[in-house]
């Protein structure tokens, strides 16, 4: 069974949606079967994908309100090999169309049981705010990637969202739980950043990836022509960040399998 991963921030302009589609990518280099679902009403991811989300003939409003299968509405041609639920405008309108029906706080994870075993990993794009959105996000995941810069004001942010996943675990999906947190935008010449950076390992621990995200002018300019960084520019030095995280997430995954399986020998 897939492995669903919401890549969520209440702080706007972290990376959030860079990270969704670059990770997504890199997993899918290396022959996984991705599935990313957009639910941000921007459609960064979309356009990101490679999709035109003007041109789109269904979008994540019509997995959440109408509850169409994934299979009718999923995109499977993008730019970087994943498949796409797109997003666009009128996802803002599946938020105030939720509030009028039963069990709004799971529609995405009923949605996503019958798919997936058909994945590898899901990856959920969440908007930049805590909202009914988000709330389907982590309702339907299993854990929560964090993407943050290392600067004062983002621990404040991420102490905020800790709290939510918290709040969000005790009511509506007991499982979830903090995948990790990615440094992304760093800078090594900062010193601020590397204080930053310091702290978050101190309290979170091995939760703090060791793959770090550069500030990389190729990031920046890959989703202006609808690709990820690998498949934009593959030597430039984001490209190779993204794909050092799938590594280690890949490694994380199969050390807590193996861990998993010896307590179930050892009992």
């Amino acid at each position: 069974m897939g492995k669903v991963i919401a890549i969520a921030n209440q702080k706007g302009g972290v990376g959030k949606t860079t990270t969704c589609i670059n990770l997504a990518a890199s997993m899918a280099a290396t022959k996984r079967k991705v599935l990313v679902i957009d639910l941000d009403p921007q459609g960064n991811a979309t356009m990101a994908s490679g999709i035109d989300k003007y041109q789109v003939a269904s979008t994540a409003y019509d997995l959440l309100v109408d509850e169409l299968p994934v299979e009718q509405i999923v995109e499977r041609e993008t730019s970087g090999g994943y498949h796409l639920i797109a997003a666009n405008g009128d996802v803002t309108a599946a938020e105030i169309r939720l509030m009028e029906v039963f069990a709004r706080e799971v529609r995405l994870r009923t949605a996503l049981a019958p798919v997936r075993e058909h994945y590898d990993y899901i990856f959920i794009d969440c908007p930049p705010s805590l909202n009914l959105l988000t709330v389907n996000a982590m309702s339907a995941a299993d854990s929560v990637l964090v993407p943050m810069q290392c600067e004062y004001f983002a621990l404040e942010g991420l102490t905020a969202l800790v709290d939510t996943i918290s709040k969000l675990a005790a009511v509506v999906n007991p499982s979830l739980k903090i995948e990790g947190i990615l440094r992304t935008m760093f800078d090594h010449r900062n010193r601020l950043s590397n204080e930053v950076s310091d702290q978050l390992k101190g309290h979170f621990g091995d939760k703090v990836y060791r793959t770090v995200i550069p500030r990389n002018v190729r990031l920046a300019e890959a989703p202006s022509f609808g690709s990820p960084a690998m498949y934009y520019d593959k030597s430039s030095q984001g490209a190779k960040a993204y794909l050092a995280l799938a590594g280690e997430m890949l490694r994380r995954s199969e050390h807590q399998a193996t861990a998993t399986d010896n307590a179930e020998h050892t009992v």
